[in-house]
């Protein structure tokens, strides 16, 4: 995969330097990290937002644990 050049303020570039050495990660690694981090926590934010708006809704939410159920019952049957 080719190489991208990103910038960076020079005090991110002295805190990823830093925490670089300190983790024993190169600076590339350490940024991939950080970015699937952040996307890792945003998917669960949304996650967490459409799930709040679902709740809100009482009828649609009502749907949604009858759903549930039908599945553990067909999930139930499949493991007997």
């Amino acid at each position: 995969m080719p190489e991208r050049t990103v910038r960076i303020s020079p005090t991110a570039h002295q805190a990823l330097s830093a925490l670089s050495v300190r983790l024993g990660m190169s600076m590339t690694a350490l940024l991939d990290r950080a970015v699937e981090k952040l996307r890792r926590e945003e998917f669960v934010s949304e996650l967490n937002a459409a799930f709040a708006a679902l709740k809100s809704d009482r009828r649609k939410w009502r749907e949604e644990l009858d759903e549930r159920q039908d599945w553990d019952r067909v999930t139930h049957v499949a493991d007997e």
